[in-house]
């Protein structure tokens, strides 16, 4: 496909993606005081017979880790899959601010993510959301978790599952592995070295790390392609024509789990680009919902 043509296209599944509007949470709950430290929680639709509980699917948004980009666009595709019968937890966690002279997107543009905010909150809103949905949304059931992530959000989830296997001194470390079904990763940021190579979204992943001095010193606490082997069911999600997080980055992190003696499903996706994986428009976010399926049910 001529190049022209696949930047149309690419621009046209980016605008159906965020065309939806934002759907409004059942119930908004805080894991901690600062204003981005909340998680919207979606109802399950359907069968609501008392004692009937569903599978909870926890779901983080993308955006490079920058700030102009928060959970309300992953909030038409939380509703999706809520009208699946699923409980959903849409997580929302400190980003990157605007800081002039140090943007990723020119001059004063957005830094992506904080270290270690960014991090200390993920791990924080795992660490409280079994309590708070028992508390706030009782027709779910988070012993039967999904967690789910897109693009940068893909990265988070697949770290956040990896936290037993951090090094030790390591302050988001957990004791155990944590009690998930699996975890369904949507075109992540899953190699961080492969991910600069390609200069994925402006080199975003070595902002997330302080830059070029300590993106080195610092991979090891967060790049998931050395986070291996988890024990974590996991399945990664990929459009082959994506030129957002291409291929290659989903592919890197599938033979890192290879070679340390983990299996983990890469799901390649015909003609299909970054963003339909959570437009509920496009059947591609159907596949995804199939793929959490497997798992939680």
């Amino acid at each position: 496909m001529p190049d022209d043509a696949a930047a149309s296209r690419a621009a046209a599944e980016e605008k159906s993606a965020l065309s939806h509007p934002v759907v409004d949470a059942d119930v908004t709950v805080a894991y901690g005081d600062h204003p981005d430290q909340v998680i919207g929680l979606h109802a399950p639709h359907g069968d609501d017979r008392p004692g009937l509980l569903a599978p909870l699917v926890v779901v983080v948004h993308g955006g490079a880790w920058r700030a102009p980009y928060d959970r309300h666009h992953l909030s038409p595709f939380a509703d999706y899959l809520a009208r699946r019968g699923f409980a959903v937890a849409n997580v929302g966690y400190r980003r990157g601010a605007l800081i002039p002279g140090q943007g990723g997107e020119g001059d004063g543009g957005p830094v992506a993510g904080r270290w270690p905010d960014t991090f200390d909150d993920i791990a924080a809103a795992l660490d409280a959301l079994p309590a708070l949905v028992r508390e706030a949304l009782p027709r779910a059931d988070p012993r039967r978790m999904v967690l789910t992530g897109h693009s940068a959000g893909g990265h988070l989830a697949l770290w956040a599952a990896a936290r037993h296997v951090l090094p030790a001194d390591a302050p988001w470390r957990t004791a155990g592995p944590p009690e998930l079904r699996g975890v369904v990763a949507l075109a992540p940021i899953a190699d961080f070295a492969v991910a600069e190579e390609l200069a994925v979204c402006g080199g975003a992943a070595r902002q997330l790390l302080g830059g070029d001095a300590l993106f080195e010193q610092r991979r090891r606490y967060a790049d998931p392609a050395l986070l291996l082997p988890t024990g974590i069911a996991t399945t990664l999600v990929q459009g082959r024509t994506d030129d957002v997080v291409p291929q290659a980055v989903a592919e890197a992190y599938a033979d890192a789990a290879a070679r340390a003696g983990e299996v983990v499903g890469l799901t390649l996706l015909e003609d299909v680009g970054h963003f339909p994986l959570i437009d509920p428009a496009a059947d591609a976010c159907a596949v995804v919902a199939e793929e959490i399926a497997q798992l939680a049910w």
